[in-house]
């Protein structure tokens, strides 16, 4: 029997995309807050905006070549801004605050149409809410699911900043499992890729996987084996509602 949903954050619950003008805030407000830490990067925006996609792509490869999460001190400190090879008592006491300020500056972010009618649906069925997100911030999830007003919904809310480990890898969703109290086979998971959401959730065992399309859908799922298949695909997250009532037998 199902007892459980759980879900993951950016393009899932919330509508989140990249473009150039995100990009570009991102680095002056980067700039702007390394010279306020007394850490001058002394190069001019491209040359800066050139470091740090270099430095994304370098831990990009480092995390994707093997699902961990590293802090956000790490990250910054040994990738992202490696080149500047700034003193690391001066860097590290920043390090959170500038990843949590990238996280919700290079990236447009909105909670997705319904989704309160949606968790209030299903908080009426009885069902345990949770929350299973990659992210390279240790507070930001927290604090969105705050000021979007629907925190009080989720029992539990897992990161791979936290567990050091990332989705794909079922052992994050078995973390979650652990802390929400549920057995795989009682969870429902809904995510927006196939190559970290459907795939690693049924992994782990989940009874149902559901694909909802987010803008970076397909760059995500680019080239992966398709292992698993979702077992629904919705355009609209509210439908997740009725999916889970249905699987509870109700019409």
């Amino acid at each position: 029997m199902i007892t459980s949903v759980l879900f993951d954050m950016g393009g899932t619950l919330e509508d989140i995309f990249v473009d150039e003008r995100s990009e570009r805030e991102a680095i002056e407000k980067l700039q702007a807050m390394l010279t306020q830490f007394g850490l001058d990067p002394a190069v001019p925006y491209e040359e800066l905006k050139r470091r740090v996609d270099d430095g994304w792509v370098r831990y990009g490869q480092y995390r994707d070549g093997c699902d961990e999460e590293l802090k956000p001190v790490r990250i910054w400190r040994d990738y992202v801004l490696e080149d500047f090879r700034f003193p690391a008592e001066k860097l590290e006491p920043h390090c959170e605050q500038i990843a949590h300020m990238w996280e919700i500056t290079h990236y447009h972010r909105a909670i997705r149409p319904r989704v309160k009618d949606m968790l209030e649906g299903l908080k009426g069925l009885g069902m345990k809410l949770g929350i299973v997100s990659n992210t390279a911030a240790l507070y930001q999830v927290f604090d969105t699911l705050e000021e979007y007003g629907i925190r009080n919904y989720f029992q539990d809310v897992t990161l791979s900043s936290v567990t050091g480990i990332r989705k794909p890898d079922p052992a994050i969703f078995q973390v979650a499992l652990r802390q929400i109290q549920s057995a795989p086979e009682q969870c429902v998971y809904v995510g927006d890729t196939v190559s970290r959401d459907i795939i690693g959730s049924k992994r782990a065992g989940f009874a149902v996987a559901i694909q909802i399309g987010s803008q970076l859908t397909k760059e995500k799922d680019k080239g992966v084996r398709r292992e698993f298949e979702p077992d629904y695909l919705v355009d609209d997250i509210y439908q997740v509602y009725p999916i889970v009532r249905g699987l509870l037998g109700g019409e």
